[in-house]
């Protein structure tokens, strides 16, 4: 346990931080399951909204360095790739 008052500050912060950056990796990979589901039921209109949805929430996850840039552009590419796969 940390004596110095900055550091007990820091664990606070970290602790906040740590458990927002949660939340939204949670809420990215939700997105994703929701489009690889629609793209199992095969509504490419559905399908194309989700990956909308999901590519917006991945690329600011990224931003916010939540996720590596190279992670997020990764998660896209293969999510498009199934997007056009189906669409065919």
């Amino acid at each position: 346990m940390a004596n110095i008052k900055s550091a007990k500050k820091r664990i606070k912060v970290i602790a906040k931080k740590t458990a927002n950056n949660r939340v939204r990796k949670s809420v990215v990979k939700t997105a994703e399951k929701k489009f690889l589901l629609a793209v199992e039921a095969g509504d490419v209109a559905d399908a194309t909204a989700k990956f909308q949805n999901a590519e917006k929430l991945i690329r600011k996850a990224a931003t916010n360095n939540i996720i590596h840039a190279n992670a997020a552009s990764r998660k896209v590419s293969r999510l498009a790739s199934k997007l056009n796969a189906m669409a065919k």
